[in-house]
């Protein structure tokens, strides 16, 4: 015959595991939640950087053609540079590595509509109406402090404020790409 002890587990003794095994997992757990916000913010402060990066690269590029590009309607020779506004913003994006169609009213569908010019970031695509009120018909990259640049038909790559002169109330919608 087998004998088999059984174990008389002592109630108090089982509620103590029992509690340190709950205190032990929240702690555990408040860590871990702790490490993915830590994580989660240098993410985003990482993605921020990228992105500011992105953005300063975008601008360095676009002002590396003043005086470099011709203008011409309908145009996109890169070899040549003579290109029209939209052909400009696709080559200057191109080189950051961001495909973007030809023409400023394909270009106007990308990315997220930004309609106040206060909401703009530094590499946005920004749009405007020079001859029809509201048809988009001219396109350029928002570089900071209210200015763009672009290639014009007057005077090929510029920067322009937006806030003031022919600009200030053409301006139709940016688009965070």
């Amino acid at each position: 015959m087998i004998f088999v002890k059984k174990n008389r587990l002592n109630p108090s003794v089982v509620g103590l595991s029992l509690s340190l095994l709950i205190a032990g997992t929240a702690l555990l757990s408040s860590q871990a939640a702790s490490a993915a916000t830590t994580t989660t913010n240098g993410a985003v402060a990482a993605a921020t950087a990228m992105s500011t990066s992105r953005a300063d690269s975008i601008v360095r590029t676009a002002k590396s053609y003043i005086g470099d590009v011709t203008y011409r309607y309908g145009t996109r020779n890169t070899s040549r540079l003579i290109l029209d506004c939209s052909a400009y913003t696709q080559l200057v994006f191109s080189k950051n590595g961001i495909k973007l169609p030809w023409g400023s009213q394909a270009q106007a569908k990308l990315g997220t509509r930004v309609s106040k010019k206060t909401s703009l970031s530094k590499g946005d695509l920004v749009m405007f109406s020079t001859s029809t009120p509201g048809r988009i018909n001219h396109v350029g990259i928002y570089i900071g402090n209210g200015q763009f640049i672009s290639n014009t038909t007057s005077s090929g790559v510029v920067i322009r404020s937006m806030t003031s002169g022919y600009w200030k109330d053409r301006f139709i919608m940016g688009r965070h790409v």
